[in-house]
């Protein structure tokens, strides 16, 4: 008697009757995620690292392009003087003995004057290798109307009004990839 007692639910008033079985197989089904909707999430995120993995590499490597143009502003400063006191762009030279010296950085190897031009060589200790052991990104100086320096740097083209280069200058030539140029930069 006391075993029959055991296997059957206790019945409530108002209520059907519950076989205990059904309950715990109830209870099983209902815990936890199905293997369709793990996997269907694996691949949403797999989806998004997808897209987020590169454009975030390609924002790094243009930050570190942009430490060039950072490290270049001093060569900048002291060529468009020279410029305005002479009348024409300093040679390497005139640019060691003046003060301006190459300049490194963690991503930069130097910055120099060749040939009127600021050459900016990437391949820095923390350098990305995408962006190559000895990319080189070129800012030329170009002479406006009011025989202003309007800098242009990688391939960007020569500004309305500014289409000769300042006297003395030869143009660089970019190797820098268009894609890791900042917008200002491009053509």
């Amino acid at each position: 008697m006391a075993r029959v007692l055991l296997c059957k639910a206790q019945r409530l008033p108002g209520r059907s009757h519950i076989n205990i079985r059904s309950l715990r197989f109830m209870k099983t089904i209902q815990k936890g995620f199905t293997l369709i909707e793990l996997m269907i999430v694996v691949a949403i995120i797999g989806i998004l690292a997808a897209i987020a993995i590169p454009a975030y590499q390609n924002y790094t490597i243009r930050s570190q392009v942009t430490e060039g143009l950072s490290l270049a502003a001093g060569w900048k400063t002291s060529m468009a003087e020279y410029y305005a006191n002479n009348g024409a762009m300093p040679t390497a030279a005139q640019m060691t003995t003046g003060g301006a010296v190459a300049s490194a950085g963690k991503y930069v190897s130097s910055v120099s004057d060749v040939a009127g031009a600021i050459q900016i060589i990437y391949g820095g200790p923390q350098a990305n290798s995408k962006l190559g052991t000895s990319a080189i990104l070129f800012l030329n100086p170009y002479i406006d109307s009011n025989n202003d320096i309007i800098w242009v740097c990688g391939t960007a083209g020569a500004p309305s009004g500014a289409a000769t280069l300042a006297s003395g200058t030869t143009a660089g030539s970019t190797t820098v990839s268009a894609q890791y140029l900042p917008t200002s930069c491009h053509s």
